[in-house]
């Protein structure tokens, strides 16, 4: 770790530069820009402060309930959320409850880290997954701050990086306690040095309904009645192109379909709406407040957290991210009753999924031609929809007692005498 510090800050000035870089494309937020050189834009709050950290929307989403669940059992503590993009911050921004207040994350350079902990002195720290910063994790170690990993991830790929890497014992030494997600995580995190660590399973479970406007679901339903509808959720590059061919496709079926779009990155809107013009296909924007006419084909929801309100306008998703990259969060739209077909690369939920399949809370096609088929089968029959619907929302509130566990392995780190 030392060489990493000395390395940081002997390229602090190229860091500089890259963080204009990023604040100048709009992936950092100009308005608190400060707060990743660990300036804080708030107070620090009188009396004792859990301080979480998730990175990004896939880490928020698993702790949102979490913290909530905090916050209730111990009310004298208050909450920190950090994370490290704008996407994710303002994803939380109307979901934190009364006591909760977010921040970046200071980027990992010694003097922003220790500038951040002189200000925040957080009581505790509950870092989520396998982000891990060797300058951070050293300046909470040198304030001998309790940690905590929550739902810990690692990979074979990381877990062979991460070991030839000398100071790693070093680092995973700062958490008391680690929380993984399965047996083998477990085992390599174990192997790695972080001395406690149990299987507890995947936070994801624990994840609360997205929520959506009750208001709007109506109006939409409104809208469509009785047209075929699907979802392709999530998407990333290259997978609204899959959308189109798969919509010609039933189109030729169902001449009334509407195919909903909801991308993964909001900002993607206007390069996607213009392939989808130039095929000629008449498309509604939601950010530009276009309305669905009865010839409209796409509806481009280019909108920021609104995810919960087409899980439940759909009958059926097709969860993107899963032809391109490696999946997203399948309990989402199960806990909603929104039938989940899922592509063939759910390498970042693969034992989800598979848990899914193995019970039929979700089916899985291999490719676009699959995914076509599967979906024209299914528009035409309604009760196979309620069927599958019903045994994934009965699978994904089995699963989630992990709260519950993950609360009281947390208890003691909570003591108003003494924290472990």
């Amino acid at each position: 770790m030392p060489f990493y510090r000395f390395l940081t800050n002997l390229f602090a000035p190229l860091i500089a530069l890259y963080l204009r870089f990023r604040k100048a494309k709009g992936r950092e937020d100009a308005l608190r820009f400060n707060e990743r050189l660990g300036h804080a834009s708030l107070p620090r709050p009188h009396g004792k402060l859990v301080w979480c950290h998730a990175a990004s929307v896939g880490e928020v989403m698993s702790v949102l309930a979490l913290i909530k669940a905090l916050r209730e059992r111990h009310p004298t503590w208050s909450i920190l959320l950090t994370t490290g993009t704008t996407t994710s911050a303002g994803l939380v921004e109307s979901r934190l409850p009364k006591g909760v207040f977010h921040q970046f994350m200071p980027v990992d350079r010694w003097p922003y880290v220790n500038r951040f902990l002189n200000h925040w002195k957080p009581d505790l720290a509950l870092w989520v997954e396998s982000e891990l910063w060797p300058n951070m994790l050293a300046a909470m170690k040198e304030r001998r701050i309790p940690a905590v990993l929550l739902n810990g991830r690692m990979s074979e790929k990381s877990y062979r990086r991460w070991r030839m890497i000398g100071s790693t014992k070093m680092m995973l030494s700062v958490f008391a306690l680690g929380l993984a997600q399965t047996g083998a995580e477990r085992s390599r995190f174990a192997a790695l040095g972080l001395r406690d660590t149990r299987v507890i399973g995947n936070l994801k479970f624990a994840a609360e309904p997205l929520p959506h406007d009750e208001k709007e679901l109506e109006q939409l339903r409104a809208v469509i009645g009785k047209r075929p509808v699907w979802l392709m959720a999530s998407t990333h590059e290259g997978e609204e192109e899959i959308a189109l061919r798969v919509h010609a496709h039933l189109h030729k079926v169902f001449p009334s379909l509407l195919t909903v779009i909801v991308p993964r990155h909001p900002q993607r809107g206007d390069d996607i709406a213009h392939l989808i013009e130039k095929k000629n296909i008449p498309l509604a924007c939601r950010s530009k407040n276009e309305p669905i006419m009865p010839q409209t084909a796409f509806y481009l929801a280019d909108t920021m957290g609104e995810l919960g309100l087409f899980y439940r306008l759909c009958p059926l998703c097709c969860l993107a991210g899963s032809f391109t990259w490696g999946g997203h969060n399948p309990i989402e739209p199960a806990l909603l009753g929104c039938v989940t077909l899922l592509g063939p690369r759910m390498d970042n939920f693969a034992i989800m999924a598979d848990d899914m399949l193995a019970v039929g809370a979700a089916r899985q096609v291999l490719d676009e031609t699959d995914l076509a088929d599967t979906l024209s089968h299914l528009l035409k029959d309604s009760a196979a929809i309620e069927a599958l619907a019903t045994t994934g929302r009965a699978w994904a509130q089995s699963k989630q007692a992990i709260l519950s566990d993950t609360l009281t392995a947390l208890d003691p780190f909570f003591s108003l005498d003494q924290t472990p």
